[in-house]
């Protein structure tokens, strides 16, 4: 089964992006992306992380609004992080005393130790304790999501998860990007001896893993000053297949400067299996935001700057 899109055509499992591409969607002024005319993906642009965080909210809160006035469950994949929404949405669920007893959420993905089990509940990494304390708590409880309802990824309930999902259409994917385009903890595989192409790559599904190198060093510049020895080498995570069967995909970044080919790559490229977000261009309503840092990038202000290889 494909994911439901927009017809786009199919891409050959080998695609490789070639560096004068790359060099010309990064050169690209920020000012410019949201109605260039060669984009594949539809996109938006936000000023910073509040914009962002109460863009993010509103629109997750009035999609829940929608469900419960049309009297049905609301079914969601939701990530830990970005951070910015969950402030407001908290505030605004309550205000406008929206009712989430009604909803089930599937949470996109979790940190696990070089064993493969889960982080210590005080763990900076541990998904879970960061959403109950985050997501959760701040809701009041009249109108919090039922435990129940709850469905937190771990090596002992992934069948459990794949099960739930499979029994109901999904109305809407929230999620954000990593320095390779992995959306959740779905990372282009570099593994040497086992090579995945974009057919295998849109059909995963719920798997344990090892982290890829970058992602881990990344994270670790992010999170600990460069200690990478403290990010989590292994993750648990909802495959593509999952995250892309909902109705609405909607992905989100505030992080800046490592985030900023990936988004360009995401815009403009071919699908290609090293930048797995390059599939939302084969969704039928995917859309991409990002903040003018994340969406800014330092090649579009150094046209004096010369690459070996590229044809300028």
């Amino acid at each position: 089964m494909g994911l439901p899109g927009k017809g786009a055509p199919e891409q050959g499992s080998e695609y490789m992006i070639e560096k004068k591409d790359l060099y010309e969607w990064c050169s690209i002024p920020v000012e410019e992306l949201e109605h260039h005319p060669k984009l594949v993906t539809k996109f938006r642009l936000v000023k910073d992380s509040d914009e962002m965080g109460r863009l993010m909210a509103q629109e997750f809160a009035d999609e829940i609004a929608k469900a419960n006035e049309e009297g049905r469950r609301f079914r969601a994949i939701v990530p830990c992080g970005p951070k910015c929404w969950y402030e407001p949405f908290a505030r605004y669920i309550n205000e406008n005393r929206i009712s989430m007893k009604n909803v089930m959420i599937f949470h996109m993905d979790e940190c696990l130790d070089w064993q493969g089990n889960l982080l210590a509940a005080d763990d900076p990494y541990n998904f879970r304790t960061f959403m109950c304390r985050e997501f959760y708590d701040p809701v009041e409880e009249e109108l919090m999501v039922p435990e129940e309802n709850r469905y937190f990824l771990s090596p002992g309930t992934m069948f459990q998860v794949a099960e739930k999902i499979r029994e109901a259409p999904i109305d809407y994917t929230l999620g954000g990007w990593g320095q390779d385009g992995h959306i959740a903890y779905n990372q282009s595989r570099r593994h040497p001896f086992s090579h995945i192409g974009i057919e295998e790559l849109e059909q995963s599904g719920i798997r344990i893993q090892e982290n890829n190198l970058d992602t881990i060093i990344t994270l670790g510049q992010r999170s600990y000053g460069a200690a990478y020895q403290f990010v989590p080498p292994m993750s648990i995570t909802l495959g593509i297949r999952e995250c892309m069967s909902a109705e609405k995909v909607r992905v989100f970044s505030d992080t800046g400067a490592w985030k900023q080919t990936a988004l360009r790559v995401a815009l403009f490229s071919e699908i290609d299996a090293e930048y797995p977000m390059t599939l939302l261009q084969k969704h039928r309503d995917a859309v991409i935001t990002a903040t003018y840092d994340t969406a800014d990038h330092p090649i579009s202000h150094h046209p004096e700057w010369k690459f070996a290889g590229v044809n300028i």
